[in-house]
């Protein structure tokens, strides 16, 4: 398929800051607006998580994967949103004291901060099923079959086999030593598992092929080991007022990360490699996929 001659000739960062806008707009749309009471409190709140923060990559990959597949942006937006919404909650979840107990996220206090505990619970727990009520409204895509294939996806890169899983993991480690693989296996499924998800459901909605949808997933998975990778940099070196959270916790607590495993130098030396193993996956595309690789070399750049 010859792609969309428009969306190529948009530079990395202006497309991403569209689809940023597009989507904090579509949030805007579908989230519960503000009422007076209690309920209304549990809607702003849910806002606060979602709404202006954040690059967006997760709903970016599935923009510009199904992009490939010439699949309409309505349709690609709306599948988006529903992993934000799926990222949104995790992350409040995670700032809570009982996970990773962060009191900053996205330059502004966490949700926990904002709005107390329990509401922060309540409000990362409405936000999950409303991803799910997204993805099998028929104005996501026409077709019954696709709509249930998202949903298992997202179910399953969401749930204990994926994300939660992952962050189980996290938890369980501790303060132990864990090698570079241990500390992979961790993370392809806490960072690693929406990732690959955000790039099969473009392969999805664009009904790709099997050599297609496999030249997706490792691009996928390499491309989520070096956005951790230079996660776990920023956390070591990066500047708190660029990142928009607390820096230096990792080594403060003796988190097992891919700095402490293999040295700062190692990890963003792996990181560039990884970026560009991710690249080389998407030759099968020629240069439609243009964007995409710029993506894998971006992960790894970045400041924030």
């Amino acid at each position: 398929m010859a792609g969309n001659p428009s969306v190529r000739s948009e530079d990395l960062s202006s497309r991403m800051t569209r689809v940023a806008r597009a989507v904090d707009d579509l949030l805007d749309s579908t989230l519960p607006p503000v009422v007076d009471g209690a309920e209304g409190r549990l809607f702003e709140a849910m806002r606060y998580a979602t709404i202006n923060g954040g690059k967006r990559m997760r709903p970016f990959l599935v923009q510009a994967t199904a992009a490939l597949f010439d699949v309409p942006e309505s349709i690609s937006l709306r599948v988006g949103v529903a992993v934000e919404l799926i990222h949104g909650y995790s992350l409040v979840h995670d700032d809570l004291p009982c996970m990773d107990d962060d009191d900053l996220r996205r330059g502004k206090p966490a949700c926990h901060i904002a709005y107390g505990e329990s509401l922060a619970v309540l409000a990362g727990d409405a936000l999950l099923p409303l991803a799910f009520e997204i993805l099998t409204d028929p104005a996501t895509h026409p077709d019954a079959a696709i709509r249930v294939a998202l949903v298992s996806g997202l179910a399953q890169a969401a749930g204990a086999r994926g994300m939660v899983g992952g962050q189980v993991l996290d938890l369980a480690a501790g303060d132990a030593d864990m090698d570079a693989g241990e500390i992979a296996r961790l993370e392809r499924l806490k960072t690693g598992a929406l990732i690959a998800f955000s790039c099969d459901a473009g392969a999805i909605l664009g009904r790709a092929d099997e050599t297609e949808r496999k030249a997706l997933a490792g691009y996928a998975h390499d491309l989520g080991l070096a956005y951790q990778m230079a996660d776990d940099l920023l956390d070591y070196e990066g500047d708190q007022d660029v990142v928009g959270k607390a820096v230096g916790k990792d080594a403060a607590q003796g988190k097992a990360t891919f700095v402490a495993a293999m040295g700062a130098d190692k990890a963003r030396e792996q990181a560039r490699l990884l970026a560009e193993q991710a690249a080389a996956h998407l030759d099968v595309f020629g240069d439609r996929a243009a964007c995409l690789r710029d993506v894998a070399h971006f992960v790894v750049e970045r400041g924030s």
